[in-house]
C-alpha cells in the first residue's frame, strides 16, 4: 500500500483498550474518564481478521498498545495468535512496563511469556526516575514495578527495549542525565520525545514545552558533542546519535520542531474501538467496526476499507498548526 506521498505502508498500531492503570496528563484526561462499553470494543477475534488482510497488502510489523495493553484479558492469547499470521515479522508492545514482572499462572513473568509468544521489542514509559515527579506525571505511585518491569524485560532477552522518555519543562529536564545513566546501565535504547498536543488537557503550552533539540544541548554540555547516526533506523521518527565517550545511542523525537518529521511515515492506527486512522495529528479517522459487523462484508470489503484510508492519508500532520485533538491519547492508542 502506498498513498500519494509515496509513503509505503508496511506498520499498524494496534490499541487493544483504552484501559489503562495509570494517568500521565500528556494521555488522559484529569476529570473523571468515561471508559468505553465492552460491547463497543474490537474483540481480538475482529482485530486478528483486521490484520491477517492487512498483512496481504504489505502490513509486517505490528505494535500493540493500549490503554496499556498488559490490562486486557488473555492478552498473552492474543500474541500467541499474531504470531501465527503469515506476513507478520516484527511484533511489539508499547506499555508502561508496571505488569511486565506480573507472574503467570504457569510461574513465567509476563515479559518472558511475551517473548515466548513472539514479542520482539517492548518499549516502556518512563519519564522520571524521582518517585515524587514519577506519581505526579502518572497519577500513580508505581516507579519501583515500572523499574521491575524493565529488569524483568531484560531478563527475558527481548531483541530491543526502548525506553520513551517524554520532555516537560520544569518536569523533568534537569535529570536527563540520570534517566541517560539509567539507560545506558541497562543497555537500553533511550529515545526522548517532544510533548504533541493529543490530549485534552492543557499540557501543552508554552510554560511546558521543552524541544528536543534544547534537549539534545543539555545533556551536551555535560556529555559532548554528539555524533550523528542517520543510518540507525528504528520503524520510527527518531534521529539517533552516539555519545562520544561512552558509545551509548539517543533517539530523539521531535514531532513539533522537526519538519520532516513525516517523510517516512510508513503507519497506520486501529484504534480499540475500531476507527482506522491514518494519522496520529489528523482528525482523520475512519469506522472499521461497522465493516467488522456486517455479515453480508467480506475480506475483499476489509481490504478496500484499508486502500481508502490509505488515499486519505495526509502528506504531514497538523500539529503546528493549532491543532487540537479530538479524541484523548488514551483513546487513539499510544
Amino acid at each position: 500500500m502506498e498513498d500519494h506521498y509515496g509513503h509505503r505502508i508496511s506498520y499498524l498500531r494496534v490499541s487493544v483498550t483504552d484501559r489503562c492503570n495509570e494517568r500521565c496528563q500528556y494521555c488522559m484526561p484529569q476529570e473523571e474518564q468515561e471508559w468505553l462499553a465492552r460491547d463497543d470494543v474490537l474483540s481480538y477475534e475482529e482485530m486478528l481478521r483486521v490484520i491477517r488482510v492487512g498483512a496481504r497488502m504489505g502490513i509486517s510489523k505490528l505494535r500493540v498498545t493500549g490503554g496499556e495493553p498488559l490490562t486486557r484479558r488473555n492478552i498473552l492469547w492474543f500474541f500467541e495468535e499474531l504470531q501465527k499470521v503469515e506476513g507478520i515479522t516484527d511484533i511489539g508492545i508499547s506499555t508502561n512496563g508496571t505488569l511486565l514482572d506480573r507472574v503467570t499462572e504457569d510461574g513465567r513473568t509476563t515479559a518472558q511469556a511475551l517473548k515466548d509468544a513472539g514479542v520482539r521489542t517492548v518499549n516502556v514509559s518512563l519519564d522520571t526516575l524521582n518517585p515524587e515527579a514519577y506519581a505526579q506525571t502518572t497519577g500513580r505511585d508505581y516507579l519501583d514495578r515500572a523499574i521491575a518491569g524493565i529488569d524483568a524485560a531484560r531478563d527475558a532477552g527481548f531483541e530491543r527495549i526502548k525506553i520513551n522518555t517524554v520532555l516537560m519543562r520544569h518536569k523533568n529536564e534537569h535529570e536527563l542525565w540520570d534517566i541517560v545513566d539509567f539507560a545506558r546501565e541497562r543497555d537500553l535504547l533511550l529515545r526522548f520525545i517532544e510533548l504533541m498536543p493529543v490530549s485534552t488537557t492543557q499540557v501543552l503550552t508554552e510554560e511546558n514545552f521543552l524541544a528536543s533539540g534544547e534537549a539534545k544541548k543539555i545533556l551536551e554540555y555535560r556529555l559532548g558533542d554528539f555524533i550523528p547516526r542517520p543510518e540507525i533506523r528504528t520503524n520510527g521518527p527518531a534521529s539517533y546519535y552516539e555519545v562520544p565517550e561512552t558509545g551509548q545511542i539517543l533517539g530523539f523525537i521531535g514531532a513539533m520542531t522537526n519538519f520532516h518529521f513525516c517523510e517516512t511515515c510508513n503507519k497506520l492506527r486501529l484504534t480499540c474501538e475500531g476507527k482506522l486512522r491514518p494519522c496520529l495529528g489528523s482528525h482523520l479517522e475512519f469506522d472499521m467496526r461497522e465493516i467488522l459487523r456486517n455479515p453480508d462484508m467480506t475480506d475483499e470489503d476489509v481490504a478496500k476499507f484499508f486502500l481508502e484510508v490509505v488515499d486519505r492519508k495526509p502528506e504531514q500532520h497538523e500539529f503546528r498548526e493549532n491543532y487540537q485533538p479530538g479524541r484523548k491519547m488514551i483513546a487513539i492508542g499510544g
